[in-house]
């Protein structure tokens, strides 16, 4: 089952499951994919079946909803700040290759040669798939923002005027809610786009923080159960009507160096993560990229990200907004 969030004609909140490209069927007596978490942790009830149960017989219009911008992320917090998006990177077969070239590193089999960045993609090769039972070698991990740093399907994606690139990352996000004893609870996942700053990245990779601090987008459709092994996508960039960037990639596990369970416990063994109520978003990391073909999105460009698997295409305008930096006075 896939959902997604948006708001009815007459403005309020809604939730509805995906019947096929052209339609959805509202659920009735929630209006948030939050309320719906919320509700299947306090009755012991699956989030699929409690979704089903609340099928209602109002059948809507699907490509309605987006041409009238009524689309909304898939999930959100009531509190943005109760809402952390993170993520994780060197993951994919083939990732480091991507890192590498854009920092015109080494990519020697000799570890005494090797960068940072290829050690840390060897270690992940060899130890991000332990067994069931064990915790394997930890990820890169990174910081993007919370809840305000996510932008609807079919919103404009702003880019700071300060920043030095602003590229998509076609990514696989992992979706969870904290229960009230703080244990994390998957809600599902969504394809996504974990814009970054990838010139500045290039300047050292240990600015690799600050090029991540940018929007994100993610949706429109929300996966409920496990994920594919194996999964197939298009990444391209559409400008004044025409295509001048596409290429499809890869993920699921069978195309990663790390398992998603593997991820998720490194990102989850820190106490902050678990706090009652939160939601985390969680990208998973790519391998592919526009700016490794040196593509450089302008405003007004349009990125789209699909894969059969997350049913609609993630469509977002690239903007960019003028940022000034705060004065700092003291008290």
């Amino acid at each position: 089952m896939r959902l997604i969030q948006f708001t009815t004609e007459s403005g309020q909140r809604a939730v509805g499951a995906v019947v096929d490209s052209n339609t959805i069927d509202q659920l009735k007596e929630v209006e948030t994919v939050y309320q719906l978490a919320q509700r299947a942790l306090e009755s012991g009830t699956g989030l699929e079946a409690l979704a089903s149960s609340l099928l209602s017989d109002q059948r809507l219009d699907y490509q309605k909803i987006v041409d009238d911008g009524r689309l909304l992320a898939p999930i959100d917090h009531p509190e943005a700040t109760q809402q952390m998006v993170a993520g994780t990177g060197l993951t994919h077969l083939g990732s480091a290759d991507t890192r590498a070239a854009m920092h015109a590193q080494n990519s020697s089999g000799k570890v005494e040669e090797m960068t940072d960045t290829m050690k840390m993609f060897k270690m992940g090769v060899e130890g991000g798939k332990p067994a069931s039972d064990k915790v394997g070698v930890q990820p890169e991990w990174f910081y993007k923002g919370d809840g305000d740093c996510v932008v609807a399907p079919e919103q404009a994606i702003p880019s700071p005027s300060f920043a030095l690139d602003a590229g998509e990352e076609p990514e696989i996000a992992g979706i969870y809610i904290n229960d009230k004893d703080g244990n994390p609870r998957r809600i599902g996942f969504a394809i996504g786009n974990e814009l970054s700053d990838h010139v500045t990245e290039r300047q050292n990779y240990l600015y690799l923080a600050h090029s991540k601090l940018r929007h994100c987008s993610f949706g429109p459709e929300l996966l409920l159960g496990e994920l594919p092994a194996h999964i197939e996508g298009t990444s391209r960039i559409v400008r004044n009507g025409e295509v001048i960037w596409e290429k499809s990639f890869l993920s699921g596990e069978d195309n990663m160096s790390h398992t998603i369970k593997n991820l998720e416990d490194h990102h989850f063994k820190y106490n902050a993560f678990c706090r009652s109520g939160h939601v985390q978003v969680h990208f998973f990391g790519t391998a592919t990229l526009s700016f490794g073909d040196g593509i450089k999105p302008q405003e007004g460009d349009r990125f789209e990200i699909e894969s059969a698997t997350f049913g609609r295409a993630l469509r977002n305008p690239l903007t960019v907004v003028e940022r000034k930096i705060p004065k700092v006075k003291a008290l």
